[in-house]
């Protein structure tokens, strides 16, 4: 069976990217405010918990089989939003990068015929995590005036 894998090295190169992000922030910059209500340490517990989200949801269908797990997105960041705010910011920052390494090693470690079923029916996990990431610190790299080099 031959099965696109290539999100596993984007994993990687995004989930390297958050780790110097985050090793270079300062408390304040993990403070400073972000659209809606947000600030960079609360978008990074945001990450961490789609990323402990997916891995809880690899770990159970790789028990059970993949079964359905439909949620509102928009409903369930608004809702975590406090709880991710809540979190002390240098903390929510090492929750990102541990989140991250997480699900990046369940993901690499899936066998072949187990990651084109989550691709093909797993439609709520997202097996490239990448795209979530580089967005997201993409804006908080914006917002703070980071010139990635």
């Amino acid at each position: 069976m031959s099965f696109d894998q290539t999100y596993i090295s984007d994993n990687a190169a995004e989930r390297e990217h958050l780790i110097a992000l985050v090793n270079r922030l300062t408390d304040e910059q993990l403070a400073h405010a972000m659209e809606a209500g947000w600030t960079v340490a609360g978008v990074l517990a945001h990450l961490a918990f789609w990323d402990q989200r997916a891995l809880v949801l690899l770990q159970k269908w790789e028990r059970e089989g993949i079964g359905p797990s439909g949620m509102d997105v928009d409903v369930v960041n608004e809702a975590m939003r406090l709880h991710c705010l809540a979190i002390a910011p240098r903390a929510a920052a090492e929750l990102a990068i541990s989140c991250a390494k997480s699900i990046d090693q369940a993901i690499e470690r899936l066998n072949p015929q187990m990651a084109a079923d989550v691709a093909e029916r797993g439609k709520t996990v997202r097996l490239n995590r990448a795209d979530h990431r580089r967005t997201h610190l993409g804006e908080i790299e914006a917002v703070l005036g980071i010139v990635v080099s």
